[in-house]
């Protein structure tokens, strides 16, 4: 049975403790060149994390945990005042076990009632865009982000988060 199917996976606010999980979950090197983000320095990570996500009223973050052990993070954002995004990163031992799709339903069911609500992974990620997808999130383009090309889904105002009409 995968973690994401018998009720271990949870959500619950940031401890300061958490930061140091997510930190070495962003250094891993498969997920980086999943995701083709660039990993920061550990100074730089803590600042970004107190100032612009923990210290932003704006942003709805909480951790991910399987069995009380810290497994991601799911945050959600306002990018220029205009469109709210949706963003997770889990740690590579819970991939393919389900803890993204639990996670992610929890958290657009109970936490983030914005909508429309968009992402925009790395057209590369095709885990993370079937995941998205499978959550209701439609595609409706590309942005770029420097030379790399992510997919833009928004999960429209009218879908609940398995895709399904409220």
């Amino acid at each position: 049975m995968s973690a994401g199917d018998d009720g271990r996976v949870r959500l619950r606010a940031v401890r300061d403790t958490d930061l140091e999980w997510f930190l070495a979950f962003e250094h891993d090197e498969e997920a980086l060149r999943r995701s083709r983000f660039t990993a920061r320095p550990r100074e730089r990570f803590m600042d970004h994390w107190r100032d612009n996500v923990l210290g932003d009223e704006s942003c709805l973050v909480r951790t991910v945990t399987v069995d009380s052990r810290p497994a991601g993070h799911v945050v959600s954002w306002w990018e220029e005042g205009e469109r709210r995004f949706l963003g997770y990163w889990l740690g590579r031992e819970y991939w393919g076990r389900g803890v993204g799709s639990a996670a992610l339903t929890r958290y657009l069911r109970d936490e983030e009632a914005v909508r429309p609500l968009y992402a925009d992974p790395f057209i590369g990620n095709t885990a993370s865009v079937r995941l998205l997808e499978k959550l209701g999130f439609r595609h409706t383009g590309t942005v770029r982000h420097g030379d790399d090309e992510h997919a833009l889904l928004v999960l429209p105002s009218h879908l609940n988060p398995a895709g399904d009409p409220p």
